[in-house]
């Protein structure tokens, strides 16, 4: 299934649901250890950096300084879709709301500061609403 491009349908439908738990940013100079799952990795000429639990982290002993929370937006977004993360930053933007974005093959996720969720959740949903 192709993903979506429109980008008044990608607001409209996007549905943020904020995923449980806390996550965090570590990063480490050689690959992902055998056993550690992250939701996301990147490779950088640095290191690599790695969105874990916080569980995770402190299990290992990792080094961490932004806590986050993790919100997917539901819509099924295309790859090459244009506007979308413009937008979604922006109206976080508008609530001084710090967002890191990951797009994923099927949906794009949002990290935002963990005491900024319930705020970033409403502040997406009301753009949502707006493009109806």
């Amino acid at each position: 299934m192709a993903g979506e491009r429109d980008l008044a349908t990608l607001l409209r439908g996007m549905r943020p649901q904020l995923n449980p738990g806390r996550y965090v940013y570590c990063t480490l100079p050689a690959k992902v250890p055998a056993g550690m799952r992250p939701v996301v990795t990147v490779a950088e000429p640095e290191g690599v950096t790695m969105v874990v639990t916080q569980e995770e982290a402190d299990a290992l002993g990792l080094r961490y300084e932004y806590v986050a929370a993790w919100i997917t937006l539901q819509i099924h977004s295309a790859l090459e879709a244009v506007g979308l993360t413009a937008a979604v930053a922006g109206r976080l933007a508008e609530e001084g709301i710090s967002c890191n974005v990951v797009a994923g093959f099927h949906h794009d996720h949002l990290f935002v500061a963990a005491d900024d969720a319930e705020r970033a959740v409403r502040a997406l949903e009301e753009l949502s609403a707006r493009s109806a």
